[in-house]
C-alpha cells in the first residue's frame, strides 16, 4: 500500500518528534536539515526529496523504539523499509538514493580516510551494525550503479544534518516539492 503525501506528513510530524537515534535532534529536524542542505547545494528536486525521506524507514520500522535513545543491537534495514510504501508514488531518482544511502556510508568509509573519524559516534555504531566499510569489490559495484553519486551526496548531507536549532524551511515547503516531483514522474 502506497503512502500518500498526507501519510508522510503525519509520520514526519508525529513520529518524527522522537529523538534521532543518539543524536541531538529529532527525526523531523534531521529530515528537514538534510533536505535543506541538499536544496542549498543546488540538488535536483528529486534528490532534495530523497534527502527529506531517506530515514522514513526508521519511522515505519517495527523496531523504531530501539532508535530513540539507546544504541541498537541490530540494523533495522531502514533504507529498504520505506521503499514499498513509496514505489509507484515517487520516481527512481528519489527511491534509489534512499535505498543506497547506507551503502554510500560504507563506500565513503572505504575510499575516504577521514570520513570514519568525522562520523558521529551514533553513526559509527550504526555502520558496524550495517556491515562496516566496503572492500574493493563492493566499492566498485557500488560506484557503477545509477544514482550512486546522488546517494554519496545525500550521505554527506545526512552526516551534517544533526545540528540542534538549525533553521530550515518548514515541512510544507518540502511536501510541495515532493508533490511536484511525484506529478512529474
Amino acid at each position: 500500500m502506497a503512502l500518500t503525501q498526507h501519510d508522510i506528513a503525519l509520520l514526519l510530524t508525529e513520529r518524527g518528534q522522537k529523538q534521532y537515534g543518539r543524536e541531538a535532534v529529532s527525526q523531523l529536524d534531521h529530515a528537514l536539515q538534510c533536505a535543506h542542505l541538499a536544496e542549498e547545494a543546488g540538488e535536483t528536486p528529486a534528490t532534495v526529496v530523497a534527502a527529506l525521506l531517506h530515514d522514513l524507514g526508521h519511522l515505519l520500522a517495527l523496531a523504531a523504539a530501539e532508535h530513540e535513545a539507546r544504541a541498537p543491537r541490530h540494523d533495522d534495514l531502514h533504507q529498504y523499509v520505506a521503499l514499498p510504501f513509496l514505489r509507484g508514488v515517487l520516481p527512481e531518482a528519489v527511491l534509489e538514493p534512499i535505498r543506497m544511502h547506507v551503502d554510500a556510508k560504507r563506500y565513503l568509509c572505504a575510499v575516504d580516510a577521514d570520513y570514519w573519524a568525522a562520523l558521529s559516534p551514533a553513526s559509527q555504531h550504526s555502520l558496524e551494525l550495517q556491515g562496516g566499510a566496503y572492500g574493493l569489490v563492493e566499492c566498485a559495484r557500488f560506484a557503477e550503479q545509477a544514482f550512486a553519486q546522488e546517494a554519496i551526496r545525500l550521505r554527506r548531507y545526512d552526516d551534517l544534518a544533526k545540528v540542534p536549532g538549525r533553521a530550515t524551511p518548514p515541512l510544507p515547503h518540502y511536501l510541495a516539492l515532493m508533490e511536484r516531483v511525484a506529478a512529474a514522474d
